[in-house]
């Protein structure tokens, strides 16, 4: 009989390792013999088969305790019955009766590779407004878990981040398989208008408010932009519907262009006209020819 030491195939010398130990010791074994990274070496893969089938014994504990009685007996002292693990030129049936005579019948999901896999990331997506997003902050956003439990996480969220990107937590996700990482949580941000401000690329069109009279006159008026107030020589003549551009005064990208700011002029008549400001517009429509249809 063949036996099979699952230490040696780990790179260990003893069996007196943590599983800490076996699993460190696993991954630099399988990283090193993975057949995707050796493709040149065709016994790389029965190599890569007995790391994982030393893996799996010796990281659960009640098959680890079956395996050292019988590597005392057998391994511990004999270096010569040391199976090897480029040595296997006997087939698969050396390596099924090695373990029926320790463990038992063993099926073949059983012997299958086990390989640390990362966790499965998480995504979400949360609402930020423009502001800010313009800014940047950190904000609190909770996730339900698998035992219904609410567990809340800080995200912080860049100054000039876009909608449609995306804040990845690293380690936040499913817990990994086999040893293997956690996953991440992704969060997906979306930028929402306001009623101040609408976003397109790294331009801002907010609606700048004018009477009659300042439509017709121009007027100097200060306007607050999102992070200053800014003082804007409005034409005589504007027609509602005009867009005044300021520039640099817009959004200001993770890139660190930054937009213009348009103000879409809106012009207004009081909702509830006073007795004297209808007796005006009478006058003005009585003495006006002025028609916008023709």
């Amino acid at each position: 009989m063949i036996y099979k030491d699952y230490y040696k195939i780990l790179g260990l010398e003893s069996n007196r390792v943590s599983k800490e130990q076996i699993k460190i010791a696993y991954r630099a074994q399988a990283k090193k013999y993975h057949p995707d990274v050796n493709v040149k070496n065709s016994k790389n893969e029965e190599i890569f088969k007995d790391i994982n089938e030393a893996y799996r014994i010796l990281s659960d504990s009640s098959s680890k305790r079956k395996y050292d009685r019988v590597w005392r007996r057998n391994l511990a002292r004999k270096n010569d019955t040391t199976y090897k693990p480029n040595s296997r030129k006997e087939g698969d049936s050396i390596a099924g009766d090695f373990l029926k005579m320790v463990f038992g019948n063993v099926s073949e999901e059983g012997t299958r590779s086990i390989i640390p896999k990362k966790g499965e990331d998480i995504e979400t997506e949360i609402d930020v407004s423009i502001a800010d997003a313009f800014r940047g902050k950190n904000q609190s956003v909770g996730l339900k878990t698998a035992s219904g439990r609410i567990k809340k996480y800080t995200v912080n969220i860049p100054a000039g981040i876009k909608s449609g990107e995306k804040v990845r937590l690293k380690g936040q996700g499913k817990d990994g398989i086999n040893g293997g990482s956690k996953g991440d949580l992704i969060i997906k941000i979306n930028v929402k208008n306001d009623r101040r401000f609408k976003l397109t690329d790294n331009d801002l069109t907010t609606n700048l408010y004018l009477t009659p009279w300042e439509a017709m006159f121009g007027t100097k008026i200060t306007v607050k932009g999102i992070d200053e107030e800014v003082v804007v020589y409005v034409p005589a003549g504007i027609q509602s519907g005009e867009k005044i551009a300021l520039d640099e005064k817009g959004y200001i990208g993770q890139d660190g262009v930054r937009g213009k700011l348009y103000l879409d002029t809106r012009i207004m008549i009081p909702e509830k006209p006073s007795d004297e400001e209808k007796e005006l517009f009478k006058k003005l429509e009585e003495k006006s020819k002025f028609n916008p249809r023709v």
